[in-house]
């Protein structure tokens, strides 16, 4: 029903000579140079915004697959190798360059270097 008196409400407009209306010159319903500069701005901005989310949600993913064959107890692929960081909680401790600690040994404080005076 609603749509029946808004079809009835309003003027299809429609011109009944070709052309334009009076008073109307072609610069007022053109967007002209600024429009198509603006238009083309936004675009241009767009394709590198979706060209650098792509990339980083491939990465996610990549990263994604790598942790999940590394739970699953394969080496999956070879993160490194593709120049990609993956950053684990249970590193192994030699890799990094900290020395492995026992729990049960005491630890020995590094030989003291005399100083020159």
């Amino acid at each position: 029903m609603l749509n029946f008196i808004l079809l009835a409400a309003t003027d299809p407009a429609i011109p009944t000579q070709p052309g334009l209306r009076e008073g109307l010159t072609e610069s007022d319903v053109t967007p002209g140079l600024l429009g198509f500069v603006v238009t083309f701005g936004i675009v241009l901005i767009m394709f590198f915004l979706i060209r650098d989310m792509v990339k980083r949600v491939r990465r996610v993913r990549y990263r994604q697959q790598v942790e999940e064959g590394r739970a699953a107890g394969s080496h999956g692929p070879a993160a490194e190798h593709m120049g990609i960081p993956i950053r684990s909680d249970d590193a192994d401790p030699s890799v990094s360059g900290a020395a492995p600690v026992s729990v049960g040994e005491p630890q020995q404080d590094a030989p003291a270097v005399p100083e020159n005076k």
